[in-house]
């Protein structure tokens, strides 16, 4: 029996969107465009969720294929409204092709596509829905790449502090070696003075050895984190680091869902977690900050702060939202920062984004309905 919420179609749409200047100088992506995969989904009555996904590293058309064979046949004909049922359905459907990787992130898809549905049928904003729990979040300023320069890390940085934002993130490792890192984030310091916090992300590019080294001498300039300091499976080096250091160490952008995360809550090591909403959805994100929140830890949520503004207006455990400007032209409505550092949640129904019409047109590379 069909109600109004019953899922009639999937839509898929490929994008592939030139970068608003040139390509981030981060020494990890190698994309010469923005691959953005959108999703949208539609009920019997005419509700119409929608998400997209980043992945930064390609992927658009398995993106694609997975979704229309792994995901599709499990959700048309259900109800919209059943999210938690679906996202179990999912999951256990593609645990033994999935569990991690592309499955995720497709499911991940369909999950925040019909959160935006349930948002719209209730005529509330996400954060509204799941209970706000406040108004404004604060937010940091990321995009100082490594492949920048140590002068332009600071201009970059300037950039956003000058809008407000009291708070940037800066690159190390990979391109660089450490010991130019170290003289890198004195620098960095020593522009922004002791007023801006400064977040430094290793993206994963040491070793848990050269981690506390280059740490070591990093501790004195007082940054507020040292993110994904060593690979996301090495839980006993992110241990020593943490033990080793007196920067806070954080992490969890790379981990899969609350299981992947797990040796964080079993030895808390890392006070604040960074979950993407690709590795998830929102479904998932929802269950890291409850299962995070009573052991003191915080969220702070990897990239993508036009949909995490809603997560984090809604948790008691909220920590900073992370404004990456490079996707500020896709919307209608883009969600900007203040000039207090804060940024506030769309009121609109669901998530309350749209992409420029435009863009859905002139950028679009392939895409398919699925019935």
């Amino acid at each position: 029996m069909t109600t109004p919420t019953t899922i009639v179609e999937l839509r898929s749409t490929l994008l592939q969107v030139p970068w608003r200047g040139p390509p981030p100088a981060a020494g990890i992506l190698s994309a010469p465009k923005r691959d953005i995969y959108v999703l949208e989904i539609e009920t019997q009555g005419g509700l119409i969720g929608m998400s997209y996904l980043m992945p930064l590293r390609g992927g658009l058309q398995t993106l694609d294929a997975c979704m229309k064979e792994l995901m599709a046949p499990h959700i048309i004909g259900r109800d919209a409204t059943e999210i938690e049922a679906i996202w179990q359905v999912l999951y256990k459907s593609n645990f033994w092709l999935g569990r991690m990787g592309v499955t995720v992130f497709a499911q991940s898809a369909v999950d925040m596509a019909l959160w935006d549905i349930l948002g719209k049928r209730a005529g509330l904003p996400l954060f509204r829905l799941w209970g706000a729990a406040r108004t404004e979040v604060p937010a940091y300023g990321s995009g100082c790449f490594r492949g920048l320069g140590r002068d332009g890390m600071i201009a970059r940085a300037k950039e956003f502090t000058n809008q407000g934002l009291k708070a940037i993130k800066m690159q190390v490792a990979h391109i660089r070696p450490w010991r130019e890192d170290v003289l890198n984030v004195k620098a960095m310091r020593e522009a922004m003075g002791g007023g801006i916090e400064i977040m430094i992300d290793v993206n994963m590019g040491w070793d848990a050895d050269t981690a506390i080294q280059a740490g070591h001498r990093i501790d004195e300039f007082d940054p507020y984190w040292l993110e994904e300091p060593v690979a996301a499976e090495d839980f006993a080096g992110y241990r020593r680091i943490a033990a080793a250091l007196k920067t806070r160490i954080v992490g969890g952008e790379s981990h899969f869902t609350r299981n992947d995360l797990r040796p964080f809550f079993e030895t808390p090591c890392v006070p604040i977690l960074q979950p993407d909403p690709m590795r998830g959805g929102y479904t998932e994100l929802r269950k890291i900050a409850a299962a995070a929140e009573p052991w003191g830890i915080r969220i702070a949520p990897h990239l993508f702060h036009e949909t995490m503004v809603h997560l984090l207006a809604s948790i008691p455990n909220a920590n900073y939202l992370e404004y990456m400007d490079w996707n500020d032209d896709l919307w209608i409505e883009p969600v900007l920062p203040s000039k207090t550092g804060t940024m506030t949640p769309p009121e609109r129904p669901g998530h309350g984004l749209a992409f420029r019409l435009e863009i859905l047109k002139d950028c679009r590379i392939g895409g398919q309905r699925m019935t």
